[in-house]
């Protein structure tokens, strides 16, 4: 039988480090990790997080472990949240992960608020000794070399991995939303890539609600852009953000209130555009249908992650 792409790493907490209000980098250690894989920047991974009584004790091993935990009666089934890996040392047994500190009381935020250093933990990341596909990762531009990245701080970590690794001749901008200015993180992007940190606590009008800035950062930016492109003035730099007829699938679907919506393209193999949006679902849904029906860009050019909704915690 083939070995599963994914498997449950035994891994430990390692160093904690706060780097502003809401954000903290955990890093974990462990021989275990010595096998990690990490196969796209924005690779995804699941943080088992422990029950107050028993731990670790009932989360199932092997192979088909989902199943197994599924099973499980609701008391004894560990809490799962996804995550991205923020970057990884598997030469060291290590792997960082940016946790969102919000303190809303959910079994994530409670357990970034008391983890110490030593404190055991599960993750479910790539097994690199495996010949199966991981899959769990969306960043995937083509040939394209003009760039539109936006999310709000649950896709921050997975941003920040893309930046450093685009190509030194990348063009474009990041709009990254977090909750207050001193959110804003120190991350390395090309020369041509312009970062822009769009902290919620910078206004006094109804731009403090999720996904509000970010909206009407993006929407601005396309519009100008798409306007360029019309006159010719944008053709060279982004080889037809709007300049090219909308393809015949660009019809999008109705999007039912209770449904995340999550469509990644094929990469293309031309170095014009590629937006990569992330995040809260009904901000992100709204950006994907600015750019698609009324700026005209082909669907196909835009990767779209509803990460969460607003109201509904992850299963």
């Amino acid at each position: 039988m083939a070995k599963p792409g994914y498997r449950v790493f035994d891994t430990h907490v390692g160093a904690i480090e706060r780097m502003s209000p809401h954000f903290v980098r955990v890093t974990f250690r462990g021989d275990d990790l010595r096998e990690v894989g990490w196969d796209g920047p924005d690779q995804r991974i699941k943080v088992i997080l422990p029950l107050e009584s028993t731990g670790f004790a009932d989360v199932p091993s092997g192979g088909d472990w989902f199943t197994a935990w599924r099973a499980l009666p609701d008391e004894r089934r560990n809490p799962i949240r996804t995550y991205t890996i923020r970057d990884a040392r598997p030469e060291l047994g290590e792997l960082d992960v940016d946790f969102v500190a919000h303190g809303d009381g959910g079994p994530a935020s409670r357990w970034i608020g008391t983890a110490a250093i030593g404190a055991r933990m599960l993750l479910v990341a790539p097994d690199a000794t495996s010949d199966e596909p991981s899959g769990g990762w969306e960043w995937n531009p083509g040939a394209a070399r003009t760039v539109l990245i936006a999310g709000d701080e649950t896709a921050v970590p997975a941003v920040s991995a893309i930046l450093e690794q685009l190509p030194a001749d990348a063009r474009g901008v990041a709009f990254l939303e977090v909750p207050e200015a001193r959110d804003a993180l120190d991350v390395r992007a090309p020369e041509g890539v312009d970062v822009r940190w769009l902290p919620r606590d910078s206004s006094s009008d109804k731009t403090d609600e999720y996904g509000a800035r970010l909206v009407e950062a993006v929407r601005a930016w396309a519009d100008e852009w798409a306007a360029a492109d019309a006159s010719g003035a944008g053709a060279t730099s982004s080889a037809g953000l709007a300049s090219e007829p909308p393809a015949a699938s660009n019809e999008l679907p109705a999007i039912d209130d209770e449904e995340i919506l999550w469509e990644v393209p094929e990469p293309r193999d031309d170095a014009a555009f590629y937006a990569w949006l992330a995040g809260e679902a009904s901000a992100i849904t709204t950006l994907r249908r600015h750019l698609v029906k009324e700026l005209g860009v082909d669907r196909r050019r835009v990767a779209f992650m509803g990460y969460w909704k607003l109201g509904r915690a992850e299963g």
